[in-house]
Formats: C-alpha cells, structure tokens, sequence
C-alpha cells in the first residue's frame, strides 16, 4: 500500500488592503503586494492538483477585521482545503479592539479552515486516510492582554495535545505551529534577537513530540527558507510571502510499503520540497531587487545591534565599520542556501557570520553542508540530501 499526497506552503502573507497599510518607514514587510502576491501563488498552486495548503500565521499584518474577511473569502474558493492557524500579527492583544481581532475571534473567521470547534484556537484534523493535522497556537498575553515577546503554548494546550498525540496510533501526523520550535540560526534560543521567534517552552513540545514519533514541523514567523533537524524531526520554515525573496513551497510526500504492508527500507519515506518566488506583480515589476534593496535600505540598525550585543560586544565605533559590508546579510539568510565570507573581517568576526551559512566555508575555504533549505528530498529517519 502507499500514500502520496501533495500539499503547499504559503507562510507569513500579511494580507494588508490597502486603505490598512500603515506608513512605517522602518517597516520590513513590504505589504504592498501581499493581494497581487497571494493572488499569483493561488493561481499557480491552483494548476497543481494539490491535495491541501498549509498557512502557518501571520495571516494579515495587524490582525485587522477586514484584511482576515478578505483573506477568509479568498481561501473559500480554491478547489483544495486549507488550513491556518495565528501568528503574531494575527491576534495583536488579547481581546479585541477598535483595530483589531482578539483570541476569540479568530477561530470564527476561519471555521472553514482547521477551525471545527470555533471556541478553541487550535485544532486537530483529517487530512487524508492516514494522515492528520495539529494546527497549535503559540500566541502567548500577560494577564493585562497584551502579547509576551516569545511565544508559548499554554497548560491547556499542551494537556490537550499529549491527549490528541496519545490517539493517533497508525496516523503520520504534521503539525503546524507559528513560532519556531528548532534553531534556524545560531544560537537562537539564546540570543534575544534570535529567541523572540522561538517558543519559550520549546524543549517541553519537543519531548511529546518525539515521544509521539512526530517527524514534520512547519513554522513561520522568522521570514526566512531554512530546514532544520534534530533527531527524526525535521522543521520545515517558509520565508514570507511579503519579504524577500517572496517564497512559496509545494511539497510532495510518498511512502511506499511492501505486499505485506511494511516500509522496504527508511528511503521509502520521503518528502520532496520544491520553493518557488514571486518576482514581479503589478507596480512592481523587478520585485526581487526590489525588494531585496528595500531589506538593505533597513538593515543598517539591525546589524549595528547584532554587532554591539553579545556574543559579540563590539563598541559602537568599531561596529559602525561593519555594517556596510553586511548590508543584505540578512537578505541572503532569508534566502537561504547562502554561505558567509567576510576575508575583510578579523578572523573571530568572520567565523562568526560564516556559521549563519546554510553552506558554511572554513578558514581553508572548503565547503560544508548541503543546499536544502529550498529544493531537497527528506528521507523521513534518514538524512537530507540536496536535489
């Protein structure tokens, strides 16, 4: 017997109509195009037989009533399901105010999507024979509503998830989750740059995880193409549809058993991931540099904090002679599949940035690593291998 399924990714889309846009000159999500973006990738994914579509939060940019109808509507037509769950921008604070939609609410926009019990903002369902989705919410608030910096699933949430993993015996589960669970970056959980797109409970989720025999994450949220593994567990996070470089992932799985019902080998299990670009839509016909330039025009303070900040610790005067030549650094982490090196740097501040490479280059400029973060092959209890 075998399964196949195909299915799409389209991750942080930030549908902002245009009388909501906010005029940030800081901003890094360029929401202009986000209808003409998603449009486009609808169209395409539409052409695919897909058998659903995964959109792992940030929905909208300011979680604004009429950008999640839009949105909700949109996603009503296609001719496959699809399944959501929040982010940050989602669900600003806790309840509702004159601009945006709180907790509660958010489940009822989207019923037709993951959503069956409207009064639960997390989910479980029936993709396929076989095959079951958890859409979780790592959207954390203080008692006052407002939203902590890190995500988090809270004690209910994680009672009723050990439940529902306690009852998929024979099931391949995916689970969905803003916030990342792995690190996509150096460091991360540790660095406060880094930690604030990471769930802070994220070694608890691991363990039930694991324990469930859970092998695909998918994630958000940080905005870039990166595939990170631990173990058998394999996270999966799709770079914004909003930001360079304007990604979008269609993936395939297949298992194929033997007469008696038992996997020939763990090559047997796979899942291919192909990632695709939108890199022109109307007003914007060069998006990619576009885009890629808009990033760079805003990095000059990002850069100047990753420098001055530990681990580094750089004065701000030796800092501030870094920062040009790190102008699309993180661009080309968005990206992914990127390798860092800076000769021009001291030696301890280019070991540094060349570990943010998907390929890292040694001193000896000798080539580690593999391309995968946006085409690859997963062999499921395997290792990954580059197309």
């Amino acid at each position: 017997m075998s399964l196949r399924f195909r299915f799409g990714i389209i991750s942080d889309p930030h549908i902002a109509l245009p009388h909501t846009i906010w005029d940030s000159p800081h901003r890094f999500h360029l929401v202009e195009v986000s209808i003409p973006a998603i449009e486009q990738v609808l169209d395409h994914l539409t052409q695919l037989d897909l058998d659903f579509l995964l959109l792992p939060g940030d929905l909208t940019q300011h979680g604004e009533p009429e950008n999640h109808a839009w949105l909700a509507d949109r996603l009503s037509r296609l001719p496959f399901p699809a399944y959501v769950i929040p982010g940050n921008h989602d669900i600003p604070h806790a309840f509702a105010t004159d601009k945006s939609i709180g907790l509660k609410e958010f489940p009822h926009y989207y019923q037709k999507f993951g959503y069956s019990d409207p009064n639960q903002p997390y989910y479980t369902c029936k993709l396929l024979p076989g095959v079951r989705l958890i859409g979780l919410n790592s959207n954390f608030f203080d008692a006052a509503g407002q939203q902590i910096a890190t995500g988090r699933l809270d004690d209910n949430q994680f009672a009723w998830l050990q439940q529902v993993l306690s009852e998929t015996a024979g099931e391949f589960v995916l689970v969905m989750v803003h916030h990342n669970v792995l690190e996509h970056l150096p460091g991360q959980s540790q660095n406060p740059m880094g930690q604030r797109y990471m769930l802070s409970n994220a070694p608890e989720l691991l363990a039930l995880l694991r324990q469930a025999g859970v092998q695909l994450l998918f994630t958000g949220h940080l905005h870039v193409q990166d595939v990170a593994q631990q173990g058998n567990l394999y996270e999966i996070t799709t770079g914004s549809l909003v930001s360079y470089p304007h990604p979008y992932r269609v993936l395939e799985f297949y298992q194929d058993d033997s007469p008696n019902g038992e996997l020939q080998s763990k090559h047997d299990t796979q899942l291919e991931i192909q990632s695709h670009h939108i890199t022109s839509v109307p007003g914007f016909p060069d998006l990619s540099h576009t885009s890629r330039e808009w990033m760079g025009d805003r990095s000059r303070s990002f850069m100047l904090k990753l420098l001055t900040q530990p681990p580094l610790n750089l004065p701000l005067e030796a800092a501030e002679q870094y920062v040009p030549s790190l102008r699309y650094f993180w661009a080309d982490i968005a990206k992914g599949d990127s390798q860092f090196y800076f000769p021009e740097f001291p030696p301890r501040l280019n070991r540094y940035f060349a570990q943010f490479g998907a390929i890292a280059l040694q001193e000896n400029e000798e080539v580690v690593g593999e391309a995968i973060d946006n085409q690859a092959v997963l062999s499921l209890g395997g290792r990954l291998r580059s197309l």
